[in-house]
């Protein structure tokens, strides 16, 4: 769901991140809002068709950088649509093939910012460390120049703008 109704400045926001296998990208942004953009974020990742099993690259960076390994599993997006799923304030994007999915409906009124990313999976065998470092990397500093923001007092319409600048994005994904 999405309107123009704004929501409140709040301390933290529920963030769900999108990507078609969920065993990457998606996965790797989970980790990084939920340790470096921890005072103000509560992320989730999902896939549209998940993989079934995150990829280990992904579980190397997060360990690697020295994220803690949580119960990371690559999910379907239905999960988030059914009852008892959180309630949504921004839904992420990290690949463009999730992009350009019609999403199910998810419970919130949510703002959907797209973050493209090249799959690093995708990269060549000899690439494939590097393709994920690179990745991660650009995740990690997008989420550490959001999470240096005083998002406290951000509508949930500024922390999207905020989010969308970061990818270059001006107008409003509906």
């Amino acid at each position: 769901m999405h309107d123009s109704v704004q929501k409140k400045p709040r301390d933290r926001w529920t963030l769900l991140v999108l990507c078609t296998g969920n065993s990457a990208r998606s996965i790797m942004a989970e980790a990084i809002f939920n340790s470096v953009g921890s005072r103000h974020f509560n992320a989730y990742s999902a896939g549209s068709r998940p993989t079934g099993q995150v990829n280990p690259h992904a579980l190397n960076q997060i360990t690697s950088r020295g994220i803690p390994l949580l119960n990371y599993r690559s999910k379907n997006w239905l999960e988030f649509s059914r009852a008892g799923a959180p309630e949504l304030d921004l839904l992420l994007t990290v690949c463009d093939g999730a992009a350009a999915e019609p999403c199910p409906a998810f419970y919130g009124d949510y703002e959907h910012i797209h973050w493209g990313l090249p799959d690093p999976a995708a990269a060549a065998d000899g690439q494939k460390r590097a393709a994920f470092s690179d990745c991660f990397d650009i995740l990690k500093s997008r989420v550490q120049t959001l999470a240096a923001l005083p998002l406290a007092g951000y509508s949930r319409a500024e922390v999207a703008r905020a989010m969308r600048a970061f990818a270059g994005q001006t107008e409003t994904m509906q």
